[in-house]
């Protein structure tokens, strides 16, 4: 039987991102269709405080890899950052869903009790089993940037809709 440590992220993790990605390729397009700087597109936020769409995406994959590589007990891949383009945000999604497909199910078993540290070392530590860090922290924080990023786009023209926003399920 496959752990629901592993049924409640990995899997939820890739069906959102895939959607992202089918979103983010037609955001270029529509960019593209509409004579949209991308630039305009990809610095765009819902709020002058709040992160830009590239920074929102950035953030949903470095959780999805994070909450994945943290609960199945192995090293968190850590990309530079430097997107600057919807290629480059897809490439970023196509490594995150790649690196997700690599981890093997069977290692999720036991990670409910496993503790995890979250910014260890600094003032901020925070300790919490797998199952709190997975169901009160990873995906809440996953799903507000996969959410904001959506939430992005369709203020800004995108003719988006709940089932894009789902994906395939």
């Amino acid at each position: 039987m496959t752990s629901p440590m592993y049924t409640h992220s990995v899997p939820v993790f890739k069906q959102m991102l895939t959607a992202l990605k089918t979103i983010l390729a037609q955001a270029a397009e529509h960019a593209l269709a509409k004579s949209i700087e991308p630039q305009a597109v990809l610095q765009a936020r819902l709020y002058l405080d709040m992160f830009p769409l590239l920074k929102q995406v950035q953030i949903a994959a470095d959780f999805a890899r994070g909450i994945s590589a943290r609960l199945a007990g192995i090293d968190v891949p850590v990309y530079d950052g430097k997107e600057q383009s919807f290629a480059d945000l897809d490439a970023l999604l196509n490594q995150t869903l790649t690196f997700m497909d690599s981890i093997d199910a069977s290692r999720f078993e036991g990670s409910e009790t496993k503790e995890i540290v979250l910014r260890a070392g600094t003032p901020k530590e925070k300790k919490l089993s797998g199952q709190a860090y997975l169901a009160n922290y990873g995906v809440p924080q996953f799903f507000f940037h996969v959410t904001t990023a959506y939430a992005i786009l369709r203020h800004n023209g995108l003719p988006v809709g709940k089932r894009d926003y789902m994906g395939a399920y």
